[in-house]
Order: structure tokens, then C-alpha cells, then sequence
């Protein structure tokens, strides 16, 4: 999985002007040879100055009214180089790629209740092997002066006054980012781990890879044919004088020879693991990406039928809320239709006694209710 990457820099007045023509692009020659001026019309900005980088930086301080003793050695401005790696941006693609970079920026400006207001400038290189964001902003603290005031003070040391900072920096924003639904990775910190990390094409760069596998296909393990002293046909030689060559001429390179030998058969043993090492890399990393490819494609499943699920769920309950409301309009309906007509036998009952002279209601009702064993109260 590809890791979430922000790196910070402090810089001194004296820094900005360079900075200001490389990361708006106002050079017209680049010493980095990644830059393609090709793909210049492709970059764009999240926030762009309306100054250079000093000029705007005085701007701010003015406008701001922002406290703290400025030096000629003092940092008064931070970068963030924000990124994750080439093939991350290429499999979320373009759209993705923007809404990455623009979620980090209100990352930024949430981060330490930093504010969108001190963000200097964010651009987004796209002219580069891999896309990131140079985002400048001016490192303020929110806090109160001798009288209690609450003041906005520039001052590097105490915006990165703990001394696990930055650690905390890359930990927030790992989880703002996967809070926004990237799939990304905290890498695990170099303190613990006591190394860099290094990629496979770090790795290719670092052993020399590619000039490994050449050495190899060029390299020859048979040995040169050694000259045998028997074939040396010279009929002046005396058989001294034969032993002495073979002794001093011949068995000494052919004793190098099969040192040399022994050697070169080392070291192609050597670069021979070096190289499967690196072949078992690169197809692992392609294994994995195709595993991450797939988990990804179950998450989308995984997804749809969530939301699938959800509107059988909400077409369900409503299909229910609809049948309970009317079989509570038609339970309604009937109560009345019962009270009627227990109102009406009442009623019949009463005329019943009175025309025909047959005691009260209540007795006339009590001696039917014994001999029929019948109730005339619907609710019991």
C-alpha cells in the first residue's frame, strides 16, 4: 500500500526569493532534470501569492498584525512537500489526485489551528515523474502577550516546540487523510525501524542493477586454455631450461588464472543473487499490487451492496409503515363500528323491555348471558 508523505522545511528570508521562482515555476532553465516543461500548463495552484514569497510574507505580517522578534537568522516560513508515490496517483487518477491534495490543504490549515489565512502558497507540480504539493505557509501561534491579549505571534521554535513534532505531524496527517477515504499507509516510524525505506527502484539505483545484469550476461566463467609444456616444440631447449619455464612462467599464471577464476566465480555468484533478489522483489510487488487491486474492487462491492442493502432496508420499512398505518386507520375503523353496535343492542334491549313489560335491562341481559353462556361486553 502506498504511504500518506509530508515533509517540512523552515526557511530564513534570505531562502524565499529561490524558493518563490522554483515552486512557481519563474525559471526558465530547471537543474532538476525530473522537470518536463512539457507538462507546465499542468500544474496549478490551491492558493497563489499576489507577491513573491518575501514580499508577500511582509504583506501578511502587516496585515495580520503579527507579533514575535524577527532576526536575520529567524525561520519565518515552513513548506510542506506533500506526495504519496507515482503509481498511487496513477491507479486513483486525475480527479482523485485534486480532491488528495485539496483535502491536505484543509489539513494545513486545521493543523494546530494554523488558519487558511497564513497559508502563503500551494502549488501542485504535475511537470514531475511524481505529483506533490510545495505548500508554503508562515508558522503562527495562537496565544496571549504579558497583559493577557490574545495576539497571533510568528515563531517557528514554539510552532515545533515538541521535540516528537514532527512524528506527531506525519501521525495527524495519516489519519486526516484515510479519514477522507484514501487507502494509505502510516509508515512505520526509522526510529523503530533504524533504517530508511527504500523502494524497489531505490534499491535498482542504490546496488546498481541494471549494470549488474549486463556484467552478468557478459561475464565468462570458462577457464582460458593454459598452454601445456609438452606442446612447446623448441629443439634448442634443453629439459632445464623447459622445467624452469614451467616453473617460473607457466605455473604462476596458471596458478593466478584459476585464483582469478575462483574469484570471478564468487562474485557472479553473488550478483546472481543479487539480481533474483531484486526479480523476486519486483514480482512480489506486482503480486501485491494486484492484491491490493483486488481488495480494492471487493471495498467497491462491499459498498454497492451496503447501498443496496440500505434501499431494500428503506424500501421495506416503508412498505411496513404503510401496512401498519392502515391496518391502524381500518382497527380504528372498527372500534367504531363495535361501540355502534354494542350501543344499538343496548338501545334494542331497552326498547325491548319496555314494550314488552319484562323487567329492566339489566336483568333481562344477566339471565341471557346465564342461559346462553354468551358475553354481550366485547372486551372480555
Amino acid at each position: 500500500m502506498s504511504f500518506a508523505i509530508i515533509r517540512n522545511t523552515k526557511y530564513k528570508r534570505e531562502n524565499l526569493k529561490g524558493i518563490y521562482r522554483h515552486n512557481e515555476r519563474r525559471n526558465k532553465n530547471y537543474s532538476n532534470d525530473n522537470i518536463d516543461k512539457e507538462k507546465l500548463y499542468l500544474n496549478y495552484s490551491l492558493k497563489s501569492p499576489k507577491y513573491r514569497y518575501d514580499k508577500e510574507f511582509d504583506t501578511m505580517k502587516e496585515k495580520y498584525n503579527l507579533k514575535g522578534q524577527i532576526k536575520t537568522v529567524s525561520n519565518i516560513a515552513c513548506e510542506y512537500i506533500i506526495t504519496s508515490d507515482k503509481q498511487f496517483f496513477e491507479e486513483i487518477g486525475e480527479e482523485e489526485t485534486r480532491r488528495y491534495f485539496e483535502t491536505a490543504y484543509q489539513f494545513v490549515a486545521e493543523y494546530k489551528d494554523l488558519g487558511e489565512q497564513y497559508i502563503m502558497s500551494a502549488k501542485v507540480h504535475m511537470d514531475e515523474e511524481t505529483p506533490h504539493m510545495h505548500l508554503i505557509f508562515l508558522p503562527v501561534v495562537h496565544t496571549q502577550d504579558k497583559k493577557g491579549n490574545n495576539i497571533d505571534k510568528l515563531a517557528c521554535s514554539e510552532f515545533w516546540k515538541e521535540k516528537d513534532s514532527y512524528r506527531r505531524l506525519q501521525d495527524a496527517f495519516y489519519q486526516y487523510m484515510t479519514s477522507h477515504n484514501f487507502e494509505l499507509e502510516r509508515g512505520v516510524p526509522k526510529e523503530e525501524t533504524g533504517r530508511e525505506h527504500i523502494d524497489i527502484k531505490e534499491y535498482k539505483e542504490i546496488t546498481n542493477f541494471d549494470k549488474t545484469k549486463e556484467k552478468l550476461e557478459n561475464m565468462k566463467l570458462e577457464l582460458p586454455d593454459v598452454p601445456d609444456i609438452d606442446d612447446i616444440k623448441m629443439a634448442r631447449w634443453s629439459k632445464k631450461r623447459d622445467e624452469k619455464i614451467l616453473e617460473d612462467i607457466i605455473k604462476p599464471k596458471d596458478d593466478l588464472i584459476n585464483e582469478l577464476y575462483q574469484n570471478n566465480l564468487l562474485m557472479h555468484q553473488q550478483l546472481l543473487k543479487q539480481a533474483k533478489m531484486v526479480e523476486e522483489a519486483e514480482k512480489y510487488q506486482k503480486e501485491r499490487n494486484k492484491i491490493m487491486a483486488d481488495n480494492r474492487d471487493l471495498h467497491k462491492q462491499v459498498d454497492n451492496i451496503k447501498t443496496e442493502y440500505k434501499q431494500k432496508e428503506n424500501n421495506l420499512e416503508w412498505k411496513y409503515e404503510y401496512r401498519i398505518n392502515k391496518l391502524e386507520k381500518e382497527n380504528g375503523y372498527l372500534h367504531k363500528v363495535i361501540d355502534k353496535f354494542r350501543e344499538t343492542i343496548h338501545k334494542f334491549i331497552k326498547w325491548i323491555c319496555v314494550n314488552f313489560d319484562m323487567g329492566t335491562g339489566d336483568t333481562l341481559i344477566r339471565d341471557f348471558e346465564r342461559e346462553t353462556r354468551t358475553c354481550l361486553d366485547g372486551e372480555e
